[in-house]
């Protein structure tokens, strides 16, 4: 019971980070109608996983279920993701449809990767 409490704490918090990222990004960076704030905050939020995976993953702790589950399932965003690109395909955006979705898997991939990496060393 403990752990859902963690994960509670850890996606309240995520959220409520994730909407101000991404407004403060998509206010920053407008470009087209590339969804600018979502691909920065699952970027950042790759990397972080990448780098609390490293630490917590293996340990049997509730801080792998603050911030990997909790923190990292509330910043992150695979449905508003998904959204953003039905919006663009119905639009007629294929070349930033395109370019979103390539960008944001290689990216992320790339991030979790970073933060893999870094925090072993």
């Amino acid at each position: 019971m403990r752990n859902i409490f963690y994960i509670f704490i850890g996606g309240g918090l995520g959220s409520v980070l994730r909407f101000l990222v991404s407004n403060h990004t998509q206010k920053l960076w407008n470009i087209n109608s590339f969804p600018m704030g979502t691909f920065v905050v699952n970027i950042i939020g790759c990397f972080l996983i990448g780098i609390f995976s490293s630490y917590f993953l293996k340990a049997d702790n509730y801080l792998k279920f603050l911030l990997i589950t909790g923190f990292c399932g509330g910043f992150t965003t695979f449905s508003t993701f998904s959204a953003e690109n039905i919006s663009l395909w119905e639009s007629g955006n294929y070349f930033i449809l395109a370019g979103y979705i390539l960008l944001s898997i290689v990216a992320g991939f790339g991030a979790v990767y970073l933060g893999l990496n870094l925090s072993r060393n």
